[in-house]
């Protein structure tokens, strides 16, 4: 009759889920690393040539970070293995393509926004 419950793993699962999802809001949306990028091709800048101040709170003092990502890195090989990451990848793809919805767009399909009744008519 003893041993060990069958849901324990489960609550383990949903747990170490929880915590995964937690990182994702910490990171800028998506509009606005769009903007970011845009901006800089704008300038004729490249992603990678962005000089970036020290700061001891972040890892590797600020200095490793990923732009389409918005993510800090502790050293070059740590960052240099991200870029070779799937999740870099598809990151890049999504930044490259159109530009992401953003809350306006959202504000709109809601009803919330101004509607685009298209141009006024002149009335008789």
């Amino acid at each position: 009759m003893g041993g060990k419950c069958p849901h324990r793993k489960v609550k383990k699962r949903r747990l170490s889920h929880k915590t995964a999802r937690r990182g994702k809001f910490l990171l800028k949306a998506d509009d606005a690393v769009y903007e970011e990028l845009v901006k800089l091709a704008d300038q004729g800048k490249d992603a990678e040539a962005k000089e970036l101040p020290v700061d001891e709170d972040l890892p590797g003092m600020g200095q490793f970070y990923c732009l389409h990502c918005d993510r800090y890195f502790a050293s070059e090989s740590v960052k240099d293995e991200h870029y070779r990451s799937k999740r870099h990848k598809k990151r890049v793809k999504v930044m490259s393509g159109p530009a992401p919805h953003t809350q306006l767009d959202a504000e709109l399909a809601a009803g919330m926004g101004m509607p685009d009744n298209g141009l006024k008519l002149m009335s008789m």
